[in-house]
């Protein structure tokens, strides 16, 4: 059988703006292209080419977006069919059944540009994907690639919520729904992490519906809480209170400003074996709460939701996360561990920690840094990319000076 050439369209880059790609950068901004071949629709395929002429990949185009290519191969000559979708599918999920604990049926299976598939994220819930849609290029591709999870994963079910800024950035409108399979309506997800009891709540949860990317996380607080006193700060569904709970934390309060995610918080502990007296859920302001609070405590874990939503919420963004951070201090025993973390993809890694330290200057204290944290191995990205790491966390010992 003949090998056949393909023929994709070509985009042509202006003078000097190849070098980003070439050391394994999966965007191109709209700036760098010099023009492309024909008229050529959102999430169509095409192939880059510099300003001499040699071909570097191929990648989703949409001229919509700022991002006006998203890096697929560096094979010009791949075919992108069913084939090509599901071996991409099959390679992520791979790497997941080797580092995926045993006794743990919940991960991240596909992280988008960290696992080679642009604007896809799956999540793994014991038999059931949640998916989320966020590129044109993919929307385009959503049966083909709909079609290798089922073939390499064979789920009960897969949801879909394709919804957020993301989405809309890309002129797609959003969408959720069953897509393949089902579940009884209204039922939540039973799922282990490292052995503890969990449900997700798929439809009506924030993101997917549980924060998988915390799960090492988790664990280390687990490994560090027996004996102490700890603050879960925008607790959510518990998860991280129950880690503390089984490590062997004296008392592990939780506060959230949402019933619902309180009423899943005082589930867990409970599920799990954990008294909700001896590790009360307060429903509560987070800010307000700190601020009229004179507990103090061994431990604080603060994980709130993003404050940057765009790169404009920037400077807003960084007083609220040195205002939690500084009220957070003022709470901790001379000496205490603080778990700090940020989840907005538009504050780096040295602003966040530029922020903690004004903190602390603030309030007179000093900050030794335990150890940097961040999303578990299941949620994977390019050192060439580290915006896709959008989780930032800090483990510090907090004491006076």
């Amino acid at each position: 059988m003949l090998f056949m050439k393909m023929n994709y369209p070509r985009l042509y880059l202006k003078p000097g703006r190849e070098k980003a790609l070439l050391h394994g950068h999966p965007w191109l901004f709209s700036g760098a292209v010099a023009s492309v071949e024909g008229k050529r629709a959102p999430g169509d395929i095409v192939a880059v080419t510099d300003a001499g002429g040699r071909s570097l990949g191929l990648g989703f185009f949409n001229s919509r977006s700022d991002i006006i290519f998203r890096f697929l191969t560096a094979d010009v000559d791949t075919r992108c069919d069913a084939h090509f979708w599901r071996e991409r599918v099959r390679f992520a999920e791979a790497l997941r059944r080797r580092i995926l604990p045993p006794d743990t049926t919940a991960c991240r299976l596909i992280n988008a540009e960290g696992d080679g598939l642009p604007g896809l994220i799956v999540d793994r819930y014991d038999d059931v994907l949640v998916c989320s849609i966020a590129t044109a290029g993919m929307e385009k591709n959503r049966t083909a690639v709909l079609d290798a999870l089922t073939g390499v994963c064979s789920p009960r079910g897969i949801y879909e919520r394709s919804e957020g800024r993301a989405r809309r950035l890309e002129g797609l409108e959003e969408r959720s729904g069953w897509i393949y399979g089902s579940c009884e309506e209204g039922k939540r997800i039973p799922v282990r992490e490292n052995g503890l009891y969990f449900e997700v709540d798929i439809v009506g949860g924030q993101k997917t519906g549980f924060f998988l990317d915390q799960r090492s996380n988790r664990k280390g607080v687990a490994g560090l809480s027996r004996g102490m006193t700890l603050l879960n700060c925008f607790s959510y569904s518990g998860a991280f209170s129950v880690y503390a709970a089984r490590g062997g934390a004296e008392r592990v309060v939780s506060v959230d400003v949402s019933e619902g995610a309180n009423d899943m918080a005082r589930f867990h502990l409970k599920k799990n074996g954990f008294s909700t007296e001896r590790h009360p859920v307060i429903r509560a302001d987070v800010f307000s709460w700190l601020r009229e609070t004179e507990e103090v405590f061994d431990g604080i874990i603060l994980d709130p939701p993003a404050f940057a939503k765009s790169r404009k919420d920037i400077a807003r963004s960084a007083r609220g996360y040195k205002d939690i951070n500084l009220q957070a201090m003022k709470h901790l025993q001379n000496g205490g561990l603080l778990w700090t973390f940020s989840c907005s993809s538009f504050m780096d890694e040295a602003l966040f920690q530029k922020v903690v330290l004004g903190a602390a200057c603030d309030t007179g204290k000093s900050v030794q840094l335990l150890k940097i944290l961040g999303p578990g191995p299941d949620h994977p990205t390019s050192l060439a990319h580290m915006e896709g790491r959008y989780l930032k966390g800090l483990l510090l010992r907090v004491s006076d000076r």
